[in-house]
């Protein structure tokens, strides 16, 4: 296990049960009232259950917020805010997928300092201090329990907005991987290649430091590695740890490099097609990796990459097997798996191009980059 870095504002916690020490964790952050961020799927699971129990014994009182959506919006934050405004919690806690995480995320910006998301939007502009929180993910993807921002949608212009600061930042991350065996494959699949994603794009942005290269290469060698083992068995608990410890280590490359290319193509896609994130980023990928690699530094730095995952030290073969992993995740390989027109693809390109993300990409980007790798994506298809 790679140790995570000294200077991370977030102690991780890592192994099977450990939900079951919430209640003590929230008590060593002073906590006396706590707001349970989650959605229906996880309280059918059981484990807002298990959460409670371990809160409820340790004598902090909970309310349970369980309305969490996919791609939360500001619509969806303010919801959060009423019950939070009520239950004047000490503590927040994000229980589930990205989604919850972000949304209470997103409730602890508001509730500690006021106004709209959109006044977040960017980093560092919140000018009180914040709830202390308790990131626990169920899914192996986002890697948000590592990071300082909140991804909320604006639900008047459909715009995903970074919203960041280091006071965001989880006091604890919870990962056990018990929580993980529940969901079904395809959320397996689409949070995986998220993660992957993740990994190959913070390992060459311009923003890239030692410390998001190390997370990075080690977090794409574990996901590689482990992604086959949790389709082949899914209640695979070592396997399920890795993959939870890959996205972390992509969350904690990306709190320091950022993202690029792929996730400014994938957003439109969500968008004008509802086509899921980790599917949208998955049927670009290949593509960017080939646009990036016309860049000498990004070329060697795919080359390492592929290195330290055991594979043959090449940018042909990094993209081998990242278009292996998505054949066997079942993801799209084409837009028009996904029934995206291609008279939609210059205005996708124009929206892709004004992507947050695109200022960090390795490569200079355009509108006509983007037209480019979109039209290569519509029809090419490397399924096997």
């Amino acid at each position: 296990m790679l140790q995570f870095p000294d200077e991370s504002r977030t102690r991780v916690v890592f192994g099977a049960d450990t939900i079951e020490q919430i209640g003590t964790f929230a008590v060593e952050l002073d906590a006396r009232r706590a707001l349970l961020v989650s959605d229906p799927h996880i309280v059918a699971a059981g484990h807002v259950a298990r959460a409670v129990r371990s809160l409820e014994a340790a004598h902090v009182a909970v309310a349970l917020y369980d309305r969490v959506r996919e791609n939360p919006t500001t619509d969806d934050v303010a919801s959060c805010l009423e019950l939070a405004q009520t239950a004047e919690p000490d503590i927040i806690i994000g229980l589930g997928g990205g989604s919850s995480l972000d949304t209470a995320k997103g409730c602890n910006f508001l509730l500690t300092n006021g106004g709209r998301m959109q006044d977040y939007w960017g980093v560092g502009k919140a000018t009180h201090d914040m709830l202390p929180l308790i990131a626990v993910p169920t899914t192996a993807g986002t890697g948000s329990e590592c990071q300082s921002f909140a991804l909320i949608a604006d639900i008047e212009t459909h715009q995903k907005m970074a919203c960041g600061d280091p006071k965001a930042a989880p006091a604890v991350s919870i990962l056990d991987p018990t929580l993980t065996v529940t969901q079904p494959r395809t959320v397996t699949a689409n949070t995986g290649v998220d993660a992957m994603a993740h990994a190959l794009e913070t390992a060459v942005t311009n923003k890239r430091n030692d410390l998001s290269l190390r997370y990075a290469r080690e977090a794409f060698r574990v996901i590689q590695a482990n992604l086959p083992r949790v389709f082949d068995n899914p209640t695979d608990i070592a396997a399920r740890g890795q993959m939870l410890l890959g996205a972390a280590y992509s969350g904690t490359a990306i709190e320091n490099s950022m993202l690029g290319a792929a996730h400014s193509a994938a957003n439109p896609l969500t968008a004008h097609f509802g086509v899921v994130h980790g599917q949208a980023v998955g049927v670009m990928l290949p593509a960017v990796i080939r646009f990036n690699a016309e860049d000498e530094t990004a070329h060697d730095l795919y080359v390492e990459l592929a290195r330290h995952a055991g594979l043959e030290p090449t940018v042909e073969a990094l993209v081998e097997r990242v278009e292996e992993l998505l054949n066997l995740a079942g993801m799209p390989r084409t837009l028009t798996d996904r029934n995206v027109t291609r008279e939609s693809i210059p205005q996708l390109a124009d929206e892709a191009a004004t992507q947050w993300t695109a200022q960090f990409n390795p490569r200079p980007l355009t509108a006509a980059d983007f037209v480019a790798m979109y039209e290569s994506t519509y029809e090419t298809s490397a399924v096997q």
